[in-house]
């Protein structure tokens, strides 16, 4: 039997046409962002999740001359939510970036490691986040969950 899995997600031009909600956890990402530590990649990444109560929760990559010891921008955030405030529910994570690997043409989708942390605090709180991105060209892409960006996850039913 064939199955098939379908990718839904919302587009807008640019940060201005997207949602004062999308701007507003883009703004604090970019915030978060200037705190980056990515001297070898000159990749600045950074990171907000916004909680049920209003919260953010800041997140930058980190890297560190020990390769690959560093760690990425949504897994900070993510890491200190679960240790300080994992008893709120997350509502969305906006993600912005910088550099010579992020051009004009690219979108800023977060790596596989990132992705598989972000399903499972979804499946801890047992609920979707949204994931508010900034591309290269200026755009915004959201998408309802990261099941969206990771149908397999690990303990996927079929």
């Amino acid at each position: 039997m064939e199955r098939e899995i379908k990718f839904s997600y919302k587009y807008f031009n640019s940060i201005n046409d997207a949602p004062e909600e999308y701007r507003s956890i883009l703004s604090e990402a970019r915030n978060a962002q200037s705190k980056a530590y990515a001297p070898y990649s000159k990749f600045k990444v950074g990171s907000a999740l916004q909680l049920e109560s209003g919260k953010i929760i800041h997140g930058s990559n980190q890297e560190n001359m020990a390769y690959p010891d560093g760690l990425c921008a949504e897994r900070t955030a993510l890491f200190a939510y679960g240790a300080n405030h994992s008893d709120e529910k997350i509502i969305r994570i906006g993600i912005v970036g910088d550099g010579d690997l992020l051009n004009e043409k690219s979108i800023l989708s977060p790596c596989g490691s990132c992705r598989q942390v972000m399903a499972e605090f979804t499946l801890r709180q047992d609920k979707e986040f949204e994931i508010v991105m900034l591309n290269g060209d200026g755009s915004v892409i959201s998408v309802p969950g990261i099941s969206e960006l990771l149908p397999l996850t690990f303990g996927t039913k079929h």
